[in-house]
C-alpha cells in the first residue's frame, strides 16, 4: 500500500513571532527586508513564515504585502497560542524581564518574592527564572522596539501566568486590535 505524505502546514514559533511583529507595526506597510531587520529572521524565513501564517488564515496578501486578519489573530492569540507554544522554564539566570515583570504589566501586577520571569540574555539586567522566548532573536528585537516588547511580554503572561496576570494581559492586548 502506498504511503500518503502529510501535506499539513503547521505554524512554527517564528511564524507567530512574526505576526506579533506585524501587529506591533500598527498596520504600516512593510517589506520583507524591513521585517527581517526588525525580527532578526532571515528574509527567506520571513517569506516562509508569512506563507504559513496565510495558510493558517491569520493574514492575507494585498498587493503582495502582508495584511493581518485581526479578528482571527486576536482569537488565536487569546485562546489558542498558549497551547500551541507552551512555556518552557529553565533555571535562575540573568536576562530581560518578561510577562508580569515587564511593561505594561509591571505597573499593574506587584511581584512576589519569587524570582521574576526573564528571557536569558547576556545584556539582561535582572536575575530571574528563565522563560525560553518565543524565538531566540526575540529579546534582542524587543529591546529595540517597545511595542514588540510589550506584545511578547503580554503573550508570555498569557501562556505562563496565573489567572490575574492572564486577564490583565488579555485586557491590555485589546488596544492592539482596535
Amino acid at each position: 500500500m502506498p504511503r500518503i505524505a502529510n501535506k499539513q502546514s503547521v505554524l512554527k514559533p517564528q511564524d507567530f513571532y512574526l505576526l506579533l511583529a506585524l501587529l506591533a507595526r500598527k498596520g504600516a506597510a512593510v517589506s520583507y527586508p524591513e521585517l527581517a531587520g526588525q525580527t532578526g529572521l532571515a528574509p527567506s524565513a520571513v517569506h516562509s513564515a508569512l506563507k504559513r501564517a496565510a495558510a493558517a488564515q491569520l493574514l492575507m496578501f494585498r498587493e503582495r504585502k502582508p495584511v493581518l486578519l485581526r479578528p482571527q489573530l486576536r482569537e488565536f492569540l487569546l485562546h489558542g497560542a498558549k497551547y500551541a507554544f507552551p512555556p518552557v522554564w529553565g533555571t535562575l539566570t540573568r536576562g530581560v524581564p518578561t510577562a508580569y515583570a515587564a511593561a505594561p504589566l509591571a505597573a499593574i501586577i506587584v511581584p512576589s518574592s519569587d524570582p521574576v520571569p526573564v528571557w536569558p540574555h547576556a545584556k539582561g539586567t535582572v536575575r530571574g527564572l528563565s522563560l525560553v522566548p518565543l524565538y531566540p532573536s526575540a529579546p534582542e528585537a524587543a529591546m529595540k522596539d517597545g511595542d514588540l516588547y510589550a506584545l511578547l511580554a503580554l503573550f508570555d503572561a498569557l501562556r505562563s501566568g496565573q489567572a490575574r496576570e492572564r486577564n490583565a494581559a488579555a485586557e491590555l492586548l485589546e488596544k492592539y486590535f482596535q
